[in-house]
């Protein structure tokens, strides 16, 4: 990889990979996570990375607290473990960095989850994910500033498309 940074997808993805890796034998995740992001060249981008999975995991409980809020029926071993991990990484998001607009963390997860998971994983994030974000508007909870700001405040639009 070259010494520019690397877009933030790769870094999700590569996030993913490791928290992958960790839920499958629980055990290991600091050498998970130096092997699989070995190759990331800048340390803000590492940085960042390391950020996520640790938010993630050290927020296990109320990740999926939100999730089985949102998932009525459905019981959290039926979710498809790619689903799961990416529906924790977008909350983390939303919760705990400030930085990043609430819609690019929610298409973000949405397009990984088109490349590694189902076909109807993209639709399921989406419309979890999009709950999970007016619940956090409505209770003054979503805690956004600078560029995370961008889309917070806006009326939902409705479109042709939906």
């Amino acid at each position: 990889m070259s010494d520019k940074k690397i877009n933030r997808r790769l870094l999700r993805e590569k996030s993913l990979q490791v928290l992958y890796a960790y839920e499958m034998n629980k055990e290991g995740l600091t050498m998970l996570s130096e092997g699989i992001l070995s190759d990331i060249p800048v340390k803000a981008d590492k940085e960042f990375s390391l950020d996520l999975i640790n938010k993630v995991i050290a927020n296990y409980d109320l990740l999926d607290a939100k999730i089985k809020e949102r998932v009525n029926n459905w019981e959290m071993d039926r979710i498809a473990l790619i689903d799961k991990l990416l529906l924790r990484i977008g909350i983390a998001e939303l919760l705990y960095f400030p930085d990043i607009p609430p819609k690019v963390s929610i298409n973000e997860v949405i397009e990984i989850a088109k490349e590694y998971s189902t076909s109807n994983s993209g639709k399921f994030i989406n419309g979890i994910l999009d709950a999970i974000l007016n619940e956090l508007k409505e209770s003054g909870k979503l805690n956004k500033r600078g560029r995370g700001l961008i889309d917070v405040s806006l009326p939902k639009k409705s479109s042709a498309k939906e």
